[in-house]
């Protein structure tokens, strides 16, 4: 083997540079025993690397089982005696665990009890961030852990390596310490949101057993609500039958008695007549035809007061308040003994005022008795009709009665009937009338006659007060004259 002289500058191409080929700067004759070292150095980084890659992929185990990789992997680069991964006080408080250390055999140990004297100093001063080592001990080696350009901890170890770490060691030893603050970090993290998702959790049942009390409390107050409702309206309508009964007692009887004085005076007069106690004269037939009319009409105005105050009391108070089909259900069921009556309902049921409720069942209730009392029926049929605009009641018989007949008996009733009956269709119209509606009669399927009430919908703005519309607004018994006479 040859070599060229010294001086020999032949042009050609740049021979590569040992140092450039194997990473080593020696002056000595041999390079391969320094070769052979940044050789180890290599191949423990990559160790180490490896041990981060596998350790990164145990994300069941959370940030324990990386932050024991790091720490072994360092404690191997470093062919340390003791490794410790610790935090400094105050930061990343939310994070677990809070330090680390690895002994030479590779045993972790999470608590500083066991743990010899020189090492618990170290790991104090890392926990305290004091920048310097515990004591002077060339051999440990400390790197910090860095989190968005603060330091948050320290990795330190107590070599056993031949020589002192080079960069490169301390820069493999920084990923690792940073890959272990990341962690934490990310632990604390999840730590956090693991904590507000528990506490949004309590929240949500605690509101949603909030909201099913609230959901009893409000069922259990509208059952007492109703039953308030009802027992007032039950007051409402005790109070209104005595005030019926105090009218019956001050206004009928007295026009009975009137009206039998007036037939007893009447009588007197005649007796005398027929026994020639006092001479015949026109004069005197006349006064017996005046006590007799004046008896007459007392009587009439006595039956009609009877007859609004029977129908209005002839019912039992009920535990619920009746609806206008129950209403009508019941007018139909107290005429069935005499009558096949039917009851029909179309469409949806609107609530009106109690007063309009009783006010039309009142009127169907008339026009059965006339059905049962006049008409000599077998059969009668009742048709209730919900409309959008309008409320169509109906009253249809196979009696005998024609429309012509009926229309011409109210115009009768209208101006007063001369024998002080038969003011059942005045009634009706009155009550419909009262309401804003209108009556009608028709010829029958059934062969008799349909007496037809329409009450438009919505109800007038201003409608006579009827009774119940009184209690109800004043929360009494409406005052009358009579009552303030009594």
């Amino acid at each position: 083997m040859t070599s060229d002289p010294v001086g020999d500058e032949r042009p050609g191409p740049k021979r590569p540079d040992l140092v450039t080929l194997t990473g080593v700067r020696s002056g000595k004759r041999s390079y391969y025993r320094a070769y052979v070292r940044s050789d180890e150095r290599l191949q423990r980084a990559v160790r180490a690397m490896d041990s981060i890659s596998r350790a990164l992929v145990r994300t069941v185990e959370g940030p324990r089982g990386l932050l024991e990789e790091v720490a072994r992997a360092a404690a191997q680069h470093l062919e340390a005696e003791w490794t410790i991964l610790a935090l400094g006080d105050g930061h990343l408080t939310g994070a677990r665990p809070r330090f680390l250390v690895v002994d030479a055999t590779g045993e972790v140990f999470g608590s500083d009890g066991e743990l010899p004297g020189q090492v618990r100093r170290e790991l104090g001063a890392i926990r305290a961030g004091h920048a310097v080592r515990a004591f002077d001990d060339s051999r440990w080696v400390r790197v910090p852990m860095s989190l968005e350009g603060r330091q948050v901890g320290s990795l330190a170890g107590l070599h056993g390596l031949e020589v002192q770490p080079e960069p490169s060691d301390l820069s493999v030893l920084r990923i690792l310490a940073n890959q272990a603050a990341v962690s934490l970090h990310t632990s604390e993290q999840y730590q956090a949101g693991l904590t507000l998702h528990r506490r949004a959790q309590r929240l949500y049942d605690e509101a949603t057993a909030q909201a099913q009390h609230l959901a009893e409390r409000t069922r259990e107050l509208r059952q007492a609500e109703q039953r308030l409702v009802l027992a007032h309206q039950r007051e409402l309508l005790d109070a209104e039958r005595h005030r019926i009964a105090r009218e019956l007692h001050d206004s009928v009887t007295q026009y009975v008695l009137s009206a039998g004085m007036a037939v007893e005076v009447a009588r007197g007069d005649v007796d005398a007549y027929a026994t020639g106690a006092r001479d015949g004269s026109p004069e005197g037939a006349r006064r017996v035809l005046e006590q007799l009319e004046t008896a007459k009409k007392l009587s009439q105005e006595a039956v009609d007061q009877l007859r609004r105050a029977i129908y209005a009391l002839h019912q039992t108070p009920r535990e619920t308040v009746s609806t206008l089909p129950e209403l009508l259900q019941e007018v139909t069921e107290h005429h069935r003994p005499q009558l096949d009556v039917g009851l029909h309902v179309e469409g949806d049921v609107v609530m009106l005022g109690n007063d309009a409720d009783h006010e039309i069942a009142r009127a169907v209730g008339e026009a059965m008795f006339n059905v049962a009392t006049h008409a000599r029926a077998t059969r009668a049929a009742v048709r209730l009709r919900y409309r959008t605009d309008e409320i169509l009641v109906s009253v249809a018989d196979n009696g005998q009665g024609t429309p012509a007949e009926l229309s011409r008996m109210l115009r009768v009733e209208r101006r007063g009937s001369p024998d002080g009956r038969h003011r059942g269709l005045a009634n009706i119209e009155t009550r419909i009338v009262e309401l804003g509606g209108t009556v009608a009669f028709r010829r029958a399927r059934l062969g008799g006659v349909r007496v037809e009430m329409r009450v438009p919908l919505p109800l007038p703005a201003n409608p006579r007060r009827g009774i119940i519309n009184e209690l109800v607004g004043t929360g009494r018994p409406a005052s009358t004259d009579v009552d303030q006479e009594a």
